[in-house]
């Protein structure tokens, strides 16, 4: 693509604000900043698409939200007047311009004759996911950069069966979007004739209370919280993001009285004031809750945050020396699994035919927890929409129950009510677990080292490269290409034994020369088995 051409096609258009036109006639003489807007539109996938909020072909604005919802629309109007007439359900979080793009998006898909129902205000991505398949929606719209930097907006596409979209979807949707003119190929009605027309139906307060009622359901062992709900003390932060409202209710609803939410962090705010980057995987996003109580100098056993669009869940907890510590998603998912299979035992309601799903790139003490316990457990690629589909696999074959999946990056679920991690419902699981482990003597932070003790320790890192320069995933696919071109046979003084290629479909054993498949689809990802159980992942 001529990035010139396309910038100068950009400044012509009548489509174009003041505000737009001004922003981009700042750039001119910058040729790297141009190059760097308007190389290439930004990349569809089976997330959506994701990326900063300027003006420009490469980023988030509202004409390339008009842009990509054409695209997905032609897709949705191609499965038929059925489908069109079950529509899409659309949300947005926090964000700012959240709001505009998901009326954007609304416009859109009224003006190609696709029912909308548009949440009223923001709400967590589990909750547009449950909406999808409470209403039956053919597909959702979901406006978030989920943990991102305030910088970034995103775009969650999901299908009918409530996961984000499969890889076939997100291909049709991108050669839609290719054949389609930013500015004269949109079709779209203003917001108040969508509204007029009945084409965009507004929603709200009646989908929060069949959500949280779905939640609810998912307890392990409702009397938990009943009993203990008073004694287990709990801090939540939702870091300025959408799960302010639903994740103290759902506490409250289930028992949980001795609750103190982050005042400095509880109202929705896309410049995220009190933190760097609003992630719970990082421990500083827990300052705020961490000062509060050393100055109230109250009891708490454990301290929740969700990240801006309320899917992945972060704890913090004291160690044995009564300093704050984070869990680790990893750790989490052991602790979940594990209190999912005892409680589930005590009372009588762990299946036969009992599964739990992880990601590849997360730990194996998952495995063994459910090795020892009778469990099946299953391995799928990165990204929540695997596990879906394996609900909705094993709801149709009946192989196995489901009980519980997660991803080390913070997501789990313990129900099939969505399709999507769902941090309203892991805040309310990880309270249970907590108060469970309260009743009978003992904490998190002692928990996780039981279990420890008994499976053998488990250590982990993650290390995260940034990629820059004007095209990223460019670069990526360069350094991935030129891994598979020169394999190790050792790491960090490790033998490797077999190196799994994910994108080849493919299994080399190093030991005995022989190539095997995976049984995975096709993912550009390197993992390399090393002695003694250890394992690196590249992806």
């Amino acid at each position: 693509m001529d990035y010139r051409k396309e910038y100068e096609k950009w400044l012509a258009s009548p489509a174009l604000s003041e505000d737009e036109c001004a922003e981009l006639r700042a750039l001119e003489g910058n040729d790297k900043e141009i190059k760097a807007r308007f190389y290439g539109p930004l990349e569809f996938g089976t997330a959506g698409l994701r990326g900063t909020m300027y003006t420009g072909l490469h980023n988030m604005n509202r004409h390339v939200i008009r842009w990509a919802t054409q695209g997905f629309a032609n897709v949705i109007r191609a499965e038929g007047e059925e489908a069109m007439k079950k529509g899409v359900a659309i949300c947005m979080d926090c964000r700012n311009h959240s709001v505009e793009f998901a009326r954007e998006a609304a416009c859109v898909m009224a003006g190609n004759g696709i029912a909308v129902r548009l949440f009223e205000s923001l709400r967590p991505t589990p909750e547009l996911s449950f909406a999808v398949r409470e209403y039956g929606c053919t597909a959702g719209i979901n406006v978030t950069a989920s943990h991102n930097p305030k910088e970034y907006n995103g775009y969650k596409v999901y299908w009918s069966d409530g996961a984000q979209l499969p890889p076939d979807h997100a291909d049709e949707v991108s050669r839609e979007t290719a054949g389609i003119d930013i500015f004269t190929g949109v079709r779209r009605l203003s917001f108040s004739e969508g509204c007029d027309k009945g084409l965009i139906v507004r929603i709200g307060e009646a989908m929060d209370e069949a959500f949280l009622r779905a939640v609810l359901d998912c307890r392990t062992d409702p009397e938990i919280l009943s009993k203990y709900g008073d004694a287990v003390g709990i801090v939540y932060t939702p870091l300025h993001g959408t799960g302010y409202r639903l994740v103290p209710e759902v506490l409250k609803r289930a028992g949980v009285t001795n609750l103190r939410v982050v005042e400095s962090q509880r109202r929705p705010d896309g410049d995220f004031p009190t933190v760097a980057v609003p992630n719970p995987e990082n421990k500083a996003c827990f300052a705020e809750a961490i000062d509060l109580v050393l100055r109230d100098g109250a009891d708490c056993d454990l301290i929740i945050g969700t990240d801006p669009d309320a899917d992945r869940v972060g704890v913090v907890v004291k160690d044995a020396n009564g300093l704050f510590v984070p869990l680790s998603g990893n750790e989490l998912g052991a602790l979940l699994v594990d209190y999912i299979i005892q409680a589930r035992r005590r009372k009588g309601t762990l299946p036969e035919n009992a599964c739990a799903v992880k990601s590849i790139v997360s730990s194996e003490l998952f495995t063994a927890i459910c090795n020892k316990n009778g469990v099946t457990p299953v391995n799928v690629l990165t990204g929540f929409k695997y596990i879906g589909e394996k609900i909705a696999e094993y709801e149709k074959t009946g192989q196995y129950t489901f009980l519980f999946g997660y991803e080390e990056s913070y997501g789990f679920l313990s129900a099939g009510y969505v399709r999507d991690k769902d941090a309203v419902a892991g805040s309310l699981l990880i309270s249970e677990m907590a108060a469970y482990y309260k009743s009978i003597g003992t904490t998190l932070y002692g928990a996780i080292h039981a279990l420890y003790k008994e499976y053998g320790y488990y250590g982990e890192a993650v290390l995260n490269v940034q990629v820059g320069g004007v095209d990223p995933m460019a670069e990526m696919n360069r350094r991935m290409t030129a891994l598979r071109g020169e394999l190790f046979d050792s790491i960090a003084e490790c033998r490797v034994l077999r190196v799994r290629d994910y994108l080849r479909r493919t299994v080399f054993d190093l030991v005995t020369g022989a190539t095997s498949e995976t049984d995975l689809p096709e993912s550009d990802v390197l993992y390399f088995e090393l002695v003694d159980d250890a394992w690196v992942c590249i992806r």
